[in-house]
C-alpha cells in the first residue's frame, strides 16, 4: 500500500504546477485523498481534499487557485496549483486511509518571488 507523488519544482511567483499523486496496493477509488503541505519551521497542514464520491474542500489560502481532482482509472490524484505564491512554498504530501494511514515521499515546490 502506498503513494507516490510527483510533480513538485521551481516556479516564479504567478506561475503554475500540478501535482500527481499514484496509489497502488489498495482500491484507489473508494478512498478520500488529501493534499498537505509542510513548510520549513511549521507544522503541516491540509491543502485540498477530494472524498471518494468526488467532493472537495480546500484551504482558504488557496481557494480559487488550487484544484484537487483525481482520474480513478489511473488510480491518481492531482493538485492544479495556479497564481503561485513565494507563501506556497513547501514539501507537499498526499495521503489517504486504506487501513491505515498512507502518506506519500512528498514533493519539493519552491516559488520565488
Amino acid at each position: 500500500v502506498q503513494l507516490q507523488a510527483s510533480g513538485g519544482g521551481l516556479v516564479q511567483a504567478g506561475g503554475s504546477l500540478r501535482l500527481s499523486c499514484v496509489g497502488s496496493g489498495f482500491i484507489f477509488s473508494t478512498t478520500d485523498v488529501g493534499w498537505y503541505r509542510q513548510a520549513p519551521g511549521k507544522q503541516r497542514e491540509l491543502v485540498a481534499r477530494i472524498t471518494s464520491g468526488l467532493r472537495t474542500d480546500y484551504a482558504d489560502p488557496v481557494q480559487g487557485r488550487f484544484t484537487i481532482s483525481r482520474d480513478n482509472a489511473k488510480n491518481t490524484a492531482y493538485l492544479q496549483m495556479n497564481r503561485l505564491q513565494p507563501e506556497d512554498t513547501a514539501v507537499y504530501y498526499c495521503n489517504t486511509w486504506a487501513g491505515t494511514w498512507v502518506w506519500g515521499q512528498g514533493t519539493l515546490v519552491t516559488v520565488s518571488s
